[in-house]
């Protein structure tokens, strides 16, 4: 029992048109450091980290454990997508529900492996835990991730000011599903 729930984990490795979405591996380790110390991956996430700080804080293999997915484009990590279910403390909307999370490396953006990789991952959440709603958590700032947001089939639940920034909450209901979303291109 992880705590998504009663799932099996790491699933199989998840195939799309372009990308694969697998349990993190050793190898993954100078891309994680990479990505959680870009700058404009960080702009709207609190700023980036230290190169320093993540090259001693990082296990040898980060990213491990229920949720967590790598996004691998031809044998290499671009980004990471993340699925965790919202502890008591979050936004009353969103307690107890899965929340998803992306980041990608700014060389993979504007080709629409976002969409592509998060949609996967929504497809197969649906699978194994279907009728579970997922919510999405972005500054409203964050134009792409918005849009992002919009195409993956996620409504408005409400705005509230956190972290200096206005914040956006969506909902992705159960009815939200596969065949009854909008196509998704990048």
């Amino acid at each position: 029992m992880t705590e998504l729930g009663p799932v099996t984990w790491p699933p199989h490795p998840i195939e799309t048109e372009r990308l694969i979405l697998r349990e993190s591996a050793a190898r993954d380790r100078a891309v994680f450091i990479e990505l959680l110390a870009a700058p404009e991956v960080h702009t709207y996430l609190g700023g980036p980290r230290g190169r320093d700080d993540l090259e001693r804080e990082l296990p040898e293999v980060p990213g491990q454990g229920p949720g967590c997915f790598v996004v691998d484009l031809d044998g290499t990590m671009i980004g990471q997508i993340l699925l965790r279910r919202v502890p008591e403390h979050g936004r009353p909307a969103a307690v107890g529900k899965v929340d998803l999370g992306y980041l990608f490396l700014p060389r993979a953006w504007g080709f629409g492996y976002a969409a592509e990789a998060c949609a996967a991952v929504l497809d197969w959440f649906d699978g194994v835990l279907p009728g579970e709603p997922v919510v999405l958590h972005t500054q409203t700032a964050n134009l792409g991730s918005m849009r992002l947001a919009e195409k993956l089939g996620f409504t408005e639940v409400e705005r509230f000011h956190a972290w200096n920034a206005e914040q956006w909450l969506g909902l992705r209901s159960p009815a939200a599903r596969a065949g009854d979303r909008p196509a998704v291109s990048g």
